[in-house]
């Protein structure tokens, strides 16, 4: 009787703490600390509790074995995005997503984790169409800065923000202005906002610096997605006091191979560098690997305030024309990094390797080296390519197994997205004077394969040691994402293989292989990687379904990545014997989630920071013709997107002549007149009509038709509809739209 009273009273404390907070998600053993539950007994009972409450449907069960409080049937917690278009929607907690209006959305800003109200259920919604929402409460403010342009009306100043997702201007009251001026691009923060028919309003917290002045645009973007701008100078002054001087007494304690073959490769104008290298022929077809990395743990003490800055922005952020690091400069460009012919601290993963690739060995040591040489890769390259040099062993025995390596993982499941990366050549001014696609090399491979090899190694080993680890974790793509990519493909005229959305990945693998080269190739593996979970930190460890690996870590890049340096002090703490100190399992998860959201805001601000620069770029160059390809087609226009800048832009409905139906179940525009349809795939040369940086939005017209590979441009297509009968067929579903018509909205007929 006692143990049921127990029970009951568990169960009453529970469902209490739930109610209270019903925007968070509990593990078990969250809940026992926060009822003081100590007792193994009572913890066993409370075990029971949460399992009955569960299985009852009592409480909301969450991925990873969490449970939650059970919204009202026709309520839903979740995060708010926000289109630049006006419209939202939330992705609830119980994996379902809710769209909703503008003027249903209250107070709530993007990003705010919101509680919504359903509406009634549609009968007979479509599967595409989202069920509609209003937001009733703001559960938490998740934005509370933004950047925008400052400008003053009398004494009232407002900023209107880059963000297009945010889609108030926020008020600035005269004694909150501190010194900003009209012109000036700023950081406002949002200080209250209760009234939806309101502006927010807010204070200016920093000038960034006037608008349109050199590199300002670029770090008004990255702090407009959450990338920090200068470090504390806490942290600054901390960082000064690290030297690099390294003792007699610490390099007796750790593997010496300052005579190693070691040396590095990275960008020309890299300072900051993380891993260096070393191979070794031992015979009998054995070779070892020597992957070392800096010794970042060593300088940087958890808990301090470089530390703390370091958790906060969790990864630098490299953006167009400059790096904003994690590390101060101190530490990052000077005392941690990997040098050349300077003697380092650094952790080192030393594998032995046989011909074929496989790792037979391993051990993982702090150990002082010397870097011999600092390869750019296109010296390495030049190396591999039969230029002459004095470590000319090393690098290509290096390449050899890098390309063993690369032979195995493709044989093994592995999916290669060797997806083209943009970059930007700037003038003085931050200007954009090219755009170009960087050239992916062996030199490139060399390092990739090398870094792979080490960061599984180190997985393995957390693993085989049982201890709490951050493991990086790739998810099996989402099934409906898979028959939308399927489906896609199929538009340019090829196909991918797949069981109701469960595909094998030698089939994603065949599919990127056969468009390679093609114009459309860049499209469709992009499309793919969008097709795919996105990679994240997490003690979960559920293999890398991307690389095929079981077992996978980030161990390689602490300068960079906080998660690499947590990584190292588990390490280090197992190998002290010391797992009282090892971050728990609730602790990796928190710290997992938190560097996943941030590498999410500096890849936005990253592929932000390049867009505004292509924009730039086109703006500079109205009227010029480009090569393209049809990667979307809607009522309203044909989106398209040119070779060499690698951007898209629009060609409005409205400025093509003639009449044209647009089917909606085959995304196709079609002119029957003139015998022309406009399908995705189709390749096309088109000239710059407009593009305004501030909106990324670029304006096209077609110089050439879109047509098939293979075609004349402007030949009817050959399965062009026409006639009577085809016209009575496919009437439904089709609208209508006159190119001469300048809103270009279609008739129905």
């Amino acid at each position: 009787m006692a143990d049921r009273r127990d029970a009951d009273a568990l169960q009453s404390q529970i469902l209490s703490l739930l109610q209270k907070h019903p925007e968070k998600a509990y593990r078990a053993k969250e809940i026992s600390r926060a009822l003081n539950v100590t007792n193994q007994g009572r913890y066993q009972t409370l075990l029971d509790v949460v399992d009955g409450l569960r299985d009852a449907g009592t409480v909301e069960s969450v991925k990873g074995g969490r449970v939650q409080h059970r919204q009202p049937r026709n309520e839903a917690v979740g995060t708010l995005s926000v289109s630049p278009q006006g419209f939202g929607f939330v992705k609830a907690d119980n994996d379902e997503e809710y769209f909703l209006r503008l003027r249903r959305m209250g107070t709530a800003l993007h990003g705010d984790r919101v509680r919504v109200a359903l509406a009634a259920e549609t009968k007979n919604r479509p599967a595409d169409q989202k069920r509609e929402a209003e937001v009733i409460e703001v559960v938490q403010r998740n934005l509370t800065q933004t950047v925008g342009s400052f400008s003053t009306t009398g004494k009232s100043g407002w900023v209107v923000p880059d963000d297009k997702r945010i889609t108030h201007d926020v008020y600035v009251a005269s004694d909150a202005w501190n010194g900003a001026t009209p012109g000036d691009k700023v950081v406002v923060s949002i200080d209250d906002w209760r009234d939806p028919k309101a502006a927010p309003e807010g204070t200016i917290q920093s000038v960034i610096g006037r608008t349109g002045d050199p590199g300002v645009d670029v770090l008004a973007l990255a702090l407009a997605h959450g990338a920090p701008s200068d470090f504390p100078k806490k942290v600054e002054a901390d960082a000064d006091k690290i030297t690099d001087g390294i003792t007699k007494k610490e390099i007796a304690r750790r593997l010496d191979l300052r005579d190693a073959p070691v040396f590095t490769i990275d960008p020309a104008d890299a300072k900051d560098f993380d891993d260096a290298i070393h191979t070794r022929d031992l015979g009998g077809g054995m070779i070892e690997v020597g992957v070392h990395i800096a010794d970042v743990s060593h300088y940087v003490k958890e808990g301090g305030a470089i530390d703390q800055e370091a958790y906060d922005r969790a990864t630098s952020t490299y953006l167009v024309d400059r790096v904003i690091p994690m590390l101060p400069e101190v530490l990052s460009n000077g005392v941690c990094s990997l040098r050349p012919n300077e003697d380092k601290l650094a952790y080192s993963c030393i594998m032995n390797v046989d011909g074929g690739g496989n790792v037979h060995s391993w051990e993982i040591k702090e150990t002082v080296i010397h870097s011999k040489h600092r390869f750019a890769y296109e010296d390495a390259q030049a190396v591999i390519d039969g230029a002459d040099h004095e470590m000319k062993d090393e690098v290509l025995r290096a390449a050899e197994l890098a390309r063993t390596l690369t032979g195995k993982r493709m044989s093994e499941g592995a999916i290669d997205f060797d997806v083209p990366e943009v970059r930007i050549r700037l003038d003085d001014q931050g200007h954009p004077v090219d755009v170009y696609e960087k050239e992916r090399q062996e030199a490139n491979r060399l390092i990739e394969e090398l870094m792979l090899l080490a960061n599984r190694s180190v997985a393995i080993e957390a693993d085989d040691r049982e201890v709490p680890f951050l493991y990086r974790i790739h998810d099996q793509p989402d099934r409906e994402r898979i028959q939308a990519l399927a489906d896609y493909v199929r538009t340019f005229g090829y196909k991918l293989p797949h069981t109701e959305g469960k595909v094998v990945r030698s089939e994603l693998n065949d599919l990127l292989k056969e468009v390679k080269g093609t114009p459309e190739a860049p499209v469709i593996e992009q499309a793919s990687i969008r097709s795919m979970s996105k990679a994240v930190y997490s003690p979960d460890n559920i293999g890398h379904y991307g690389l095929g690996f079981e077992y996978y870590a980030h161990f390689t890049s602490p300068i960079r990545r906080y998660p690499d340096l947590i990584a190292h002090r588990i390490l280090k703490r197992m190998q002290d014997q010391q797992p009282g100190k090892i971050p728990s399992h609730e602790a990796l998860e928190e710290m997992g989630e938190h560097c996943s959201a941030r590498e999410k805001q500096a890849t936005e601000a990253e592929r932000e920071s390049i867009k505004l620069k292509q924009v730039e770029y086109a703006a500079d160059h109205l009227g010029d013709e480009f090569d393209g390809v049809v990667v979307g087609v809607t009522r309203f226009g044909v989106f398209v997107q040119m070779s060499k800048l690698l951007v898209e832009g629009l060609v409005h409905v409205r400025g093509m002549d003639g009449y044209w139906e647009y089917d909606e179940r085959r995304y196709v525009l079609a002119n029957r007149g003139q015998g022309l349809r406009i399908r995705v795939g189709d390749l096309c040369k088109v000239k710059i009509e407009a593009a305004n940086p501030e909106t990324r939005k670029v304006d096209l017209a077609f110089v050439t038709m879109p047509h098939r590979p293979g075609q004349e441009p402007g030949a009817p297509s050959k399965d062009a509809a026409s006639g009577s009968r085809s016209k009575a067929k496919d009437r439904r579903g089709k609208r209508k739209t006159r190119g001469a018509q300048r809103t270009g909205k279609g008739k129905r007929r």
